[in-house]
């Protein structure tokens, strides 16, 4: 496994390619939901790529300051595995390495996200609580939910 953490802007063409392909695959196509996925906040983030030895992207998440998302939190998103990868802790490992990078990059700041309600198990595992009630987003149960930093 290869981590791969930068910014927008240091970020090559070929891996912005890869992580848009993989968010289609799995968001657009395999999830069934069409939307909008480049909502602007791409060139203002951090981005977490997981590659596989032979350098596919495997997992994939996206960092963001805190007042960007959410007025006080910082916030990890479009959290992502490949579906020729799942099953392997691809996404527990890019979890894990996107919550140490945002508690570096923005100390202080407890971390919220918007957690699709099947991987509530996964995101508690992670240290995230639930807050506040189920709400549908594209058509998809999630709820929000915090991790202390």
């Amino acid at each position: 496994m290869n981590f791969v953490i930068k910014h927008y802007k240091d970020l090559t063409i070929d891996e912005l390619y890869d992580i848009m392909v993989l968010r289609q695959e799995v968001f657009v196509v395999e999830q069934d939901c069409p939307y909008l996925d480049a909502d602007g906040k791409d060139k203002i983030g951090w981005h977490v790529l997981l590659n596989n030895d032979e350098g596919q992207l495997m997992a994939y998440t996206r960092l963001l300051a805190p007042g960007v998302s959410y007025e006080k939190y910082s916030s990890i998103g479009r959290v992502v595995s490949s579906g020729k990868g799942r099953g392997k802790g691809y996404g527990k490992s890019v979890m894990e390495a996107s919550i140490d990078a945002i508690l570096e990059l923005f100390p202080n700041h407890a971390i919220k996200i918007s957690a699709q309600c099947y991987l509530l198990k996964f995101y508690n595992d992670l240290g995230f609580k639930e807050v506040g009630e189920e709400y549908l987003e594209d058509g998809i149960p999630h709820i929000g939910m915090i991790r202390e930093s």
